[in-house]
C-alpha cells in the first residue's frame, strides 16, 4: 500500500508556520522591532509604505550578525536566545522559537542587510518566497536592516483579508507604541509612506513616554505606583479619577519587559478604581509587570500576546492593590487645585445671574434651531396633549442641574438634557449633511492639538466628513492638527475637548462607533454624544424651553443615539401609588 503521508518541503512548513506568526503587515513589524530590541539596539527605525503592504523596512543599530548567522536565522527553529527546555522558564527576550525570520521570509521579498562590526563588510542575503537568491558582501554599519517587500505576494489567499491602507497603519502604530512603551530607554521612529507617524527619542522613564506619546496634558493626568508581594513587583501609571473619560481606554501590560494581553488585570485595575469613578469611565493604565523565572509562561500564544501566570488571583491582588494605593496617596496630596473639576464642567453655584429675554435671543442654546413642528412627538408619548390646559408651553424647571421636569395633565415629564440634546444634535448634523454639511464657526485663534499618530491617521482619513460636520482640520505636521473652524451647537460648548474625544472614540472605536451604518452615522453619532450640553450643566428657562421644543420636533424623541431613554413620564397614577393613595 502506497504511503499517504509525507513530510512537507521546508518552504510549505515555513508558509504554514507563517499563518499563525505572520498574521498582517503589523505582526510583522513586531517581530522585527522585537528582533531588534532583543539585539540591544539602542535606535530602530520603522518605515512602511501602503499599511505595510507594499513594503516594510526595519533598521536598527544592535549587535548585527555575521555572515554565518545570517543565513542560520533563515531556518526554523534557529535561534540564540535558548538552547534547552528548561530556558523556557525564563526567557527575558521578545523572540526564542527562531519561526519569525523565516515565516516572514516565505511569504514576502525579503533583503536582510546585516553587520557584527568584528567584520571588515556586511552580508546581505535576498529571499524570495523562502528560496535565498543571493548571499553577497555588502557595505554597512554594526546593525542589522530587513527589508520586506510585497507581503503575501504569493498568498492570495491571506492578502485578500488584509485591511484598509490606513486600517493596517493604525494598527502598526498601536504595535510600535506597546514596543516603545515597554523600552523608554530605546529610541523609535516610524514613518509611513514618507510622513512621519513616531518620532519617539530616547526617554528617562515610562512617565515621560507617554508624554512623548499623547503629550503632556494627557502625562500630568498619570499618577505613579508601585506594590510589590512575595517576589511580585509592580511600577506603572494610573490615570486621576478626576481625568478618566468614557471611551476607549489606553491600557498597557508588560510583563518582565514583554507586552501582553489580560482582560481580567484590567478588570482588577478597575475594582481599585471602585467609588473613585462615574460609571462608564475608562481610565488609562500603564503596568510594568516583574515576576520570577517559572512564574509566567510566555509560550502559550503564536504571537506571544498572551500569558499564563502561575498564580493569576495573587497578580490580580497585586494590580488591584496598586491601583488603590496610587488614588490614597493622591487623595491625601491633593490640593485645591486638583479638586477643582474640569473647566468644561464647572458649576459655580450661587451665581446664576437673571438673563434678559434679548440676552436669550443673543445667547441661545441652539445656534441652528428647528422651526416649530406641530406634529411632534410620537405615538408614544404626545407632549401637546399631555400639556395643562390653557399652557400654550409646559412649567418647566431643572433638577440636579441633569434633568428637566415638565408638568402634564395627568403627572410630569422628566427630560435628561444630555441624552436629549444627543438626539437633537445627531438628526441635525444628518440632515445637513444631506445638504452639504453644516457650517463651522471660523476661530480667531486655532486650536493647535496634539494626537497619537493613529488618530492623525484617522483625522486624515475622515477629513472630508470632519468638514462637513464643520470641523476645518489641517494636519501640521508629526503629532499636531490645526482646527480653524468648529461647529457651535450652543454656548458651552468646549471645542477642542469635543474634537479630542471624538477623535478618539472613532479611531479607537466603541458600541456606538460599532453600531453605525456608515461613515456619516459615526460622524455625527459621536458629535452629538461629544458635542451635546452635559449633565451638571445649569440651563435658563428658555434654555430649557428651547432644548424641549427641539427634541420633540426630532423623528426620535424618545431615545438618544446610545438607545438610552431621553423622556420618562410618571402619571398621577404613579405618584399616587408612590404616597399610597392608591
Amino acid at each position: 500500500m502506497a504511503r499517504r503521508i509525507q513530510v512537507l518541503p521546508d518552504v510549505v512548513a515555513n508558509q504554514i508556520a507563517a499563518g499563525e506568526v505572520v498574521e498582517r503587515p503589523a505582526s510583522t513589524v513586531k517581530e522585527l522591532v522585537e528582533n531588534s530590541l532583543d539585539a540591544r539596539a539602542s535606535r530602530v527605525d520603522i518605515k512602511i509604505e501602503r499599511g505595510g503592504k507594499r513594503r516594510i523596512r526595519v533598521s536598527d543599530d544592535g549587535v548585527g550578525m555575521g555572515r554565518e548567522d545570517a543565513l542560520l536565522c533563515l531556518d526554523r527553529h534557529a535561534t540564540s536566545k535558548i538552547s534547552v527546555a528548561d530556558d523556557l522558564g525564563g526567557i527575558r527576550t521578545f523572540g526564542f522559537r527562531g519561526e519569525a525570520l523565516p515565516s516572514i521570509a516565505a511569504v514576502s521579498r525579503m533583503t536582510l542587510d546585516t553587520c557584527d562590526g568584528q567584520e571588515e563588510v556586511g552580508t546581505r542575503v535576498v529571499v524570495d518566497g523562502g528560496q535565498i537568491n543571493t548571499v553577497e558582501d555588502f557595505p554597512r554599519q554594526r546593525g542589522t536592516t530587513v527589508d520586506v517587500r510585497n507581503l503575501f505576494h504569493n498568498a492570495p489567499a491571506r492578502a485578500k483579508f488584509l485591511k484598509s491602507v490606513s486600517a493596517e497603519s493604525r494598527a502598526i502604530s498601536e504595535a510600535v507604541t506597546g514596543l516603545a512603551l515597554a523600552n523608554p530607554n530605546v529610541s523609535f521612529l516610524l514613518t509611513s509612506d514618507d510622513r512621519t507617524l513616531l518620532d519617539l527619542p530616547a526617554a528617562d522613564d515610562a512617565s515621560a513616554r507617554v508624554g512623548q506619546l499623547w503629550g503632556a496634558e494627557h502625562g500630568g493626568t498619570m499618577l505613579l505606583t508601585s506594590h510589590s508581594e512575595n517576589g511580585l513587583d509592580l511600577k506603572g501609571l494610573v490615570q486621576r479619577p478626576d481625568a478618566a473619560r468614557p471611551g476607549v481606554r489606553r491600557s498597557y501590560l508588560f510583563v518582565n519587559g514583554r507586552p501582553f494581553r489580560a482582560p481580567r488585570l484590567i478588570r482588577a485595575a478597575e475594582r481599585g478604581y471602585r467609588t473613585t469613578i462615574p460609571e462608564g469611565a475608562r481610565p488609562w493604565m500603564f503596568f510594568y509587570l516583574r515576576v520570577p523565572n517559572g512564574h509566567v509562561d510566555v509560550n502559550v500564544h503564536p504571537a506571544k500576546a498572551e500569558v499564563r501566570f502561575k498564580e493569576w488571583p495573587r497578580v490580580e491582588a497585586l494590580v488591584e492593590e496598586a491601583v488603590r494605593g496610587a488614588l490614597a496617596v493622591e487623595e491625601s496630596a491633593a490640593t485645591f487645585d486638583t479638586q477643582l473639576a474640569a473647566p468644561a464642567l464647572l458649576v459655580r453655584e450661587g451665581s446664576e445671574s437673571v438673563v434678559t429675554a434679548d440676552a436669550d435671543a443673543q445667547m441661545a442654546l441652539f445656534v441652528a434651531g428647528a422651526e416649530a413642528n406641530d406634529e411632534a412627538g410620537s405615538p408614544e408619548l404626545d407632549v401637546a396633549s399631555e400639556l395643562e390646559p390653557g399652557a400654550l408651553r409646559p412649567r418647566l424647571w431643572q433638577v440636579l442641574n441633569t434633568y428637566i421636569l415638565a408638568e402634564t395633565r395627568d403627572g410630569i415629564l422628566i427630560v435628561d438634557q444630555h441624552s436629549a440634546h444627543e438626539r437633537v444634535l445627531f438628526q441635525r448634523l444628518m440632515e445637513s449633511f444631506g445638504r452639504g454639511g453644516q457650517e463651522g464657526q471660523r476661530l480667531l485663534f486655532p486650536l493647535t492639538v496634539r494626537l497619537s499618530s493613529a488618530e492623525i491617521e484617522q483625522v486624515v482619513e475622515l477629513k472630508s466628513l470632519l468638514e462637513r460636520a464643520g470641523f476645518e482640520v489641517e494636519p501640521f505636521g508629526g503629532d499636531t492638527v490645526i482646527v480653524h473652524s468648529v461647529p457651535n451647537p450652543h454656548r458651552y460648548f468646549d471645542a477642542e475637548r469635543a474634537f479630542r474625544e471624538m477623535v478618539d472614540e472613532l479611531t479607537h472605536g466603541s458600541e456606538l462607533v460599532r453600531s453605525a451604518n456608515n461613515q456619516h452615522e459615526r460622524i455625527a453619532m459621536t458629535f452629538a454624544c461629544k458635542g451635546a450640553i452635559k449633565a451638571g450643566q445649569k440651563l435658563s428657562v428658555p434654555e430649557m424651553q428651547e432644548l424641549f421644543d427641539e427634541l420633540f420636533a426630532t423623528d426620535l424623541p424618545h431615545h438618544d443615539v446610545h438607545g438610552r431613554p431621553t423622556v420618562v413620564r410618571l402619571s398621577g397614577a404613579e405618584l399616587a401609588r408612590k404616597f399610597g393613595r392608591s
